[in-house]
């Protein structure tokens, strides 16, 4: 059975340092609700979750970005969107933990956009995705089921 991971930060919700919009770090509610979705991401992982047994989100962060991300998640109607159920988020506090959680879910598939995250889920993960783009990671993800036969088997 294939399981899919999702990072939030910089792979479903746009923006953070790296791209000088801090708003859904330091601006108020509506501002952080105003944070805009990576391009094609609802699109490419509504996409993608039939494909798999389970999706679920993995994502570092403290407890008051959990709340953010849970509220931004639900006010986008991402859970309704891309048929990922609301419970499967998992937080933890460093990356490195990611490697856990995958493990704890059985994940064969994660895309997340920080190579250290990458390097730390490794061991337990045997399809690893650095985000660029959603076009490019939909496409790697394809070509890797196909190649495992396992396209359409959930």
């Amino acid at each position: 059975m294939n399981r899919l991971g999702i990072d939030i930060g910089r792979v479903i919700i746009a923006g953070g340092s790296d791209a000088g919009d801090t708003s859904f770090f330091s601006g108020d509610t509506a501002a952080m609700l105003r944070t805009p979705a990576v391009p094609g991401a609802f699109e490419a992982i509504a996409r993608l979750v039939p494909l798999f047994s389970e999706t679920w989100l993995v994502s570092k962060c403290g407890p008051r970005i959990q709340r953010r991300s849970v509220d931004w998640l639900l006010h986008h109607r991402f859970f309704e969107r891309t048929g990922i159920p609301p419970a499967h988020v998992r937080f933890c506090l460093r990356r490195p933990e990611k490697a856990i959680h995958c493990a704890d879910l059985g994940i064969t598939y994660f895309v997340d956009d920080k190579p250290d995250v990458i390097a730390a889920i490794t061991p337990v993960v045997p399809h690893r995705y650095l985000f660029k783009t959603w076009v490019a990671t939909e496409a790697a993800v394809l070509r890797d089921l196909q190649a495992e036969g396992a396209a359409g088997v959930g």
